[in-house]
């Protein structure tokens, strides 16, 4: 498995939950109990809302994690070009933006950013937003090459907007299932049925109660077939992230 969605929370550092409340740690260590049993072979380790400001923490993360997790990041739109290279040779291999903060995003900006990234590295965009409001701003994230949807798009209003944006080629995150109020099963076929390619499976930790369970759901609602890359090759395209036959890392990784 290929973890598309995971938190790592420094103790150094403490975060806050969006409503400001604080957040307990969850370390390297931790993460690596949660996922004992799901056969966990890289993954991609989110900035956050509940993570510490700061690229230090997450590529603190990278640096314990090892080679096949890399790290999504969230940045100042005028984060320079020689801060983005450096980023990519510590791990960094996609943009974080979150949509959910309210008024105070500056959205152009960062779609420029994305735009910047995207052409300097072959970095996507991750979206934290409501599905429900798309239609509002999809117009504006046309620029951007590649983007994916965080947890299925999490409302069940919202997900006519987000299958139009998986026919033209969006990702998906499988992952923060009870954040929203989807019917999981349904969304997890309506993405596959229009492209079987953009589904992603995250365990959402340390968020998510029960990533076993979540699997377990994702391999049964779409059987063995199409469950399979859901788990592991289409997060490692997504990402750019190489392997040798064998599973291990390849020595130079994609978009250097």
């Amino acid at each position: 498995m290929f973890d598309a969605h995971l938190h790592i929370i420094d103790p150094r550092l403490p975060g806050a939950a969006g409503d400001g409340t604080p957040v307990e740690p969850f370390t390297v260590e931790d993460y690596r109990t949660r996922i004992a049993p799901l056969d966990v072979a890289g993954g991609a380790v989110l900035a956050g809302p509940h993570t510490a400001r700061g690229t230090g923490p997450l590529l603190d993360a990278l640096r314990r994690l090892g080679p096949m997790f890399v790290g999504v990041a969230e940045l100042h739109p005028d984060t320079a070009d020689s801060e983005l290279r450096d980023l990519h040779a510590a791990g960094v291999r996609a943009l974080r933006l979150d949509l959910r903060g309210g008024a105070g995003i500056d959205l152009d900006a960062h779609v420029q950013l994305g735009m910047r990234a995207a052409d300097l590295l072959g970095w996507p965009t991750e979206l934290g937003v409501d599905a429900a409001d798309l239609p509002e701003v999809a117009g504006r994230l046309t620029p951007l090459p590649r983007i994916s949807i965080e947890h299925l798009g999490l409302s069940a209003s919202g997900l006519p907007a987000l299958l139009d944006l998986v026919a033209g080629g969006a990702r998906v995150k499988a992952s923060g299932f009870g954040l929203g109020d989807l019917d999981v099963p349904a969304a997890l076929r309506a993405v596959v049925d229009v492209n079987p390619a953009a589904l992603m499976f995250g365990t959402g930790l340390p968020v998510s109660a029960r990533p076993g369970a979540d699997a377990d759901l994702v391999r049964q609602v779409l059987g063995p077939e199409l469950a399979a890359p859901v788990f592991w090759r289409n997060a490692l395209d997504f990402y750019g992230v190489r392997t040798s036959e064998q599973g291990a890392p390849a020595p130079v990784p994609a978009w250097s």
